[in-house]
């Protein structure tokens, strides 16, 4: 039977009600990657407000889901062309029907059947998500992949062991056994953290160039704090 617009909407859940329902990481290594992922993008998109990063956070699709209790809760989502607020999940139909742009998920011994093949499945024929890719913490298996028409297809790996990703214009690689961010032009993406580090370091080489100068001015007979007086 046809329902209208507000008949369906009617018949959603309310979506305050709907807090996320996924499991804790399996391990610190999946936990600490998954900060990571987020942590980098969120420093460099800082300037940004049209985005939201989902962080092993439930996505709210269907009543069916609902009443099967078939929660699927990508580790990693981007949805792009959204408001940056926080959510308690990602509700669908509140969202104006927006699934994510890109999924990661982080491979482990309780997901490694189900992340490549049904998930997948999902993410491809109803998510329709452009991009998907997975990564195991474990053994660094890496594979990435975007929607042409209407199936998967692989994303080649660089000469750097590296996958382009048009949804963040970043390559994604890894570095040090972790999934990283990588600039068009091979340079890291950094954590706050390391962005602060080194922007300690460029600051030390500044006044170290500094002082060189002051010394050599002050070894021929100039006081540079003089320099400009009239």
């Amino acid at each position: 039977m046809y329902q209208t617009a507000s008949q369906f909407e009617a018949q959603m859940p309310n979506a305050k009600l709907l807090l996320s329902d996924e499991p804790e990481m399996e391990s610190s290594l999946h936990s600490d990657q998954l900060m990571l992922l987020v942590a980098c993008l969120d420093w460099l998109w800082r300037d940004r407000q049209d985005y939201f990063i989902g962080a092993n956070l439930t996505i709210y699709f269907s009543r069916q889901q609902l009443k099967n209790r078939d929660f699927r809760g990508p580790d990693f989502f981007l949805i792009k062309g959204v408001e940056k607020t926080p959510r308690p999940s990602w509700v669908v139909w509140e969202e104006d029907g927006q699934y994510p742009n890109l999924i990661i998920e982080l491979l482990s011994s309780s997901t490694a059947s189900t992340d490549p093949s049904l998930k997948k499945q999902l993410y491809q024929d109803h998510f329709r998500t452009p991009e998907y890719f997975w990564f195991s913490p474990d053994t660094l298996e890496f594979e990435g992949f975007r929607l042409v028409g209407h199936r998967y297809e692989p994303i080649p790996l660089t000469g750097t062991g590296q996958r382009w990703s048009e949804e963040l214009e970043l390559f994604m690689g890894i570095k040090n056994g972790q999934l990283r961010y990588f600039f068009p032009d091979g340079a890291l993406v950094p954590t706050p953290q390391e962005a602060a580090e080194t922007a300690q370091q460029l600051l030390q080489q500044e006044k170290s160039r500094a002082d060189r100068l002051a010394n050599y001015l002050i070894s021929q007979g100039i006081d540079p704090d003089r320099l400009g007086d009239d």
